[in-house]
């Protein structure tokens, strides 16, 4: 064996590799890829209409459904993007708090623990445990609520 490394070029790059094709005569080098191709041949079976062009445009229209879910898994606390199944317009649901069970609960314990001098009603000015109620800005119409409990 020798331990001579193979011959490289001056850029320090291995020679490059041969053509996958032999050169035909009146034809110049080719750079490594292969001759075009004239075009793929007619599937078994088929026999093209008398008169018929060989090429032909179809046009495919392809029609993506639109997925419209209403229930409370899609609602949050906040405004959701979304489209409004009443109105069909493309929104951003408008969010109002309205007091809830979660609201009632934590007053009541306010209310136990010894917090009733007006400290129970703190909950009702808390965003965080209200319910949010989703509805569309254009129709009005609810389209969900998000409930804390």
């Amino acid at each position: 064996m020798s331990d001579k490394p193979p011959p490289y070029q001056a850029g320090g790059y291995p020679p490059p590799a041969q053509p996958a094709y032999p050169q035909q005569p009146g034809y110049p080098p080719q750079q490594g890829y292969p001759p075009p191709q004239a075009g793929y041949p007619p599937p078994q079976g088929y026999a093209p209409p008398v008169g018929a062009h060989a090429t032909h445009q179809t046009t495919t229209i392809i029609q993506q459904p639109t997925a419209v879910v209403v229930g409370s898994a899609l609602y949050g606390e906040s405004p959701v993007s979304m489209m409004c199944p009443y109105c069909n317009a493309t929104i951003v649901t408008s969010v109002t708090y309205n007091p809830g069970t979660l609201t009632w609960l934590v007053c009541g314990g306010l209310i136990l623990v010894g917090c009733w001098a007006g400290c129970c009603l703190i909950p009702f000015c808390i965003d965080g445990m209200q319910d949010a109620v989703h509805s569309c800005p254009n129709c009005r119409r609810q389209l969900g609520v998000y409930r804390r409990m």
